[in-house]
């Protein structure tokens, strides 16, 4: 991982399914505008926190004005001195805020789970800590994929990701115990993601159309629990969430 380490983001965020012929056809497309990210092909691995209801993602799932999410987050499988995230990752009228905070993944989890405090604990971890206290979050479910992305030429700010073998499991929550899953979408199929701050350079529109690829409503999260954890927890009405003043970094 690169010391390089920026730990808030806030742009917009645009999400696609293909299949294998249009993955091809946009690929190709890309190839005079963007430059392969220089990590190449890596794996993501994820945590995802939540109440025993399932209240956060319940009410993401209801497409709120506002919604939000924590994680904790690897690039490839950690040791317990391996440096992790841990991120709130919040949506507000189309916009997309992530704030992270960096530690080692023993001690992200003994903060997650045991409530001890980092060390070095920062403004992110006051903001984590609040969240934290409002919803009583657990680890509910572990989600990996194999990425693939590119960076703008003309405009390093723009990104665009590819993700393969989405996989999941709700047992051994915890960074360290390894990759493993069970599929979260067919092989044939690929997420993209268009990241940037502003709106998409028209070469990429007229690519996204002339390939027929059209933007999708679409959650790793939530499609893993409307697949396979809903129904579980207490299935009252979710609450709607409360809006927070969204801290956005320079």
């Amino acid at each position: 991982m690169s010391d390089r380490i920026q730990c808030c983001f806030e742009r917009y965020e645009k999400k696609y399914l293909l299949t294998d012929e249009q993955l091809e056809k946009v690929s190709a497309g890309i190839q005079a505008y963007v430059h392969p990210d220089e990590f190449g092909t890596y794996s993501i691995c994820n945590i995802y926190y939540d109440t025993d209801n399932f209240q956060l993602i319940r009410a993401s799932l209801e497409k709120p004005v506002y919604k939000e999410k924590l994680r904790m987050r690897s690039y490839g499988v950690p040791t317990d001195e391996s440096r992790v995230f841990v991120e709130l990752k919040k949506k507000y009228d189309g916009v997309v805020y992530k704030r992270r905070t960096v530690m080692a993944a023993a001690d992200a989890v003994a903060y997650l789970r045991d409530g001890v405090l980092p060390e070095d604990e920062n403004q992110i971890c006051h903001e984590i800590d609040w969240f934290m206290q409002s919803y009583r979050p657990t680890a509910k479910v572990f989600i990996a994929y194999d990425r693939t992305a590119f960076a703008g030429r003309d405009d390093p700010e723009l990104r665009i990701t590819f993700d393969r073998n989405l996989r999941w499991r709700d047992t051994a929550l915890d960074l360290r115990a390894g990759d493993y899953g069970a599929p979260l979408l067919p092989p044939e199929q690929t997420l993209m993601e268009i990241k940037i701050p502003g709106a998409a350079p028209t070469w990429l529109a007229h690519l996204l159309s002339e390939c027929g690829v059209f933007a999708t409503s679409f959650s790793k999260y939530g499609a893993c629990y409307k697949q396979n954890l809903l129904g579980r927890g207490i299935c009252d009405k979710p609450q709607t969430l409360q809006i927070a003043a969204v801290r956005v970094c320079a």
